[in-house]
């Protein structure tokens, strides 16, 4: 017990002494790094929830995640520039996100259960395969979506930081109704008990006459579906462009080992961790901020191996 409240002191102490530096150094700079922090971290939850479902909870290693990010955000970039509705972006990035998750648990995944060694090469291939049809369709340039109307803009007038992006601002109620809607699937609906209960057992669970197989496709589909809602809201707000599945793949992976495999309230802890350590370094020490996310993977894997709400195996 003494040795956490240690690991409390050493991690704690400078953060505390930071903030308070930074707040009676410029406290404007603190609250902006503060607030992009908090919805970059939003941005993180929302792809590294569907990677949560997929490989932290059904144990399936689905590394071409990130780019059904990119084919979510690509999608929606082409359905918004035709039609200009956002919304229809949106059901667009995560139907086609979806469906290119349906194809490779069916396809790929459901013939390898257990053998992460051979999920881990084929959808790596996959991966690239994905990525680089992209990038032939939509060629190396940059495409960024425009946010809708009634999130354009500034909202002004606001204590200390005077003015902030709607936009920006809005992935905060994002990311707090899709965590609150996996928690509920998961632990209160009939959907997440046989979720649960197949990957505790899936053979007990397939004798009682439940179809696991369907059971774990819908599964797949929706954490697909969340890496293409992600893509259409970061087509928005960081643009769309080839190598960006690469760094999205590494956050889930950063937010999954981080917050506990399985557990939606770890993808949203591991997301805030991931998400503030990566602003604030890019704003007080830019040339090192990389290292702040390798520190808390040190420190995460030295003192909780299974994640800071993992559970050990029995």
């Amino acid at each position: 017990m003494k040795w956490r409240w240690l690991l409390w002191l050493l991690v704690g102490g400078p953060i505390a002494v930071f903030s308070i530096w930074a707040l009676v150094d410029n406290a404007r700079l603190y609250v902006i790094t503060l607030l992009n922090g908090l919805t970059l971290a939003s941005l993180y939850f929302i792809v590294a929830s569907g990677f949560t479902l997929v490989f932290g909870l059904m144990r399936n290693v689905n590394l071409a995640h990130g780019s059904l990010y990119l084919l979510g955000g690509y999608v929606a970039y082409v359905v918004a520039d035709r039609t200009g509705w956002w919304i229809l972006a949106l059901a667009a990035g995560f139907a086609v996100a979806a469906l290119g998750g349906l194809l490779i648990q069916l396809l790929v995944l459901r013939h390898m259960q257990g053998q992460e060694l051979r999920q881990t090469l084929v959808t790596i291939a996959l991966s690239i395969v994905i990525a680089d049809l992209l990038l032939w369709t939509f060629t190396g340039q940059v495409h960024q979506m425009e946010a809708p109307a009634w999130l354009q803009g500034p909202i002004r007038d606001l204590p200390l930081i005077r003015a902030y992006s709607a936009y920006r601002l809005s992935l905060l109620g994002f990311g707090v109704v899709i965590g609150l809607g996996l928690w509920w699937l998961l632990t209160r609906t009939r959907v997440g008990m046989m979720i649960r209960a197949g990957v505790d057992d899936r053979g007990m669970l397939s004798a009682s006459g439940v179809n696991v197989n369907m059971v774990f496709a819908i599964t797949f589909m929706l954490g697909a579906g969340l890496a293409g809602l992600g893509g259409v809201i970061g087509a928005v707000e960081l643009s769309m462009v080839p190598g960006e599945d690469t760094r999205l793949l590494l956050a889930s992976l950063i937010v999954v080992i981080v917050g506990g495999m399985g557990s939606v309230p770890g993808a949203a802890i591991g997301s805030a961790i991931l998400g503030l350590a990566e602003t604030y370094g890019l704003a007080y020490a830019p040339t090192y901020s990389v290292v702040f996310t390798f520190v808390i993977l040190i420190l995460v894997l030295a003192f909780r191996p299974r994640g800071i709400m993992g559970k050990a195996v029995a």
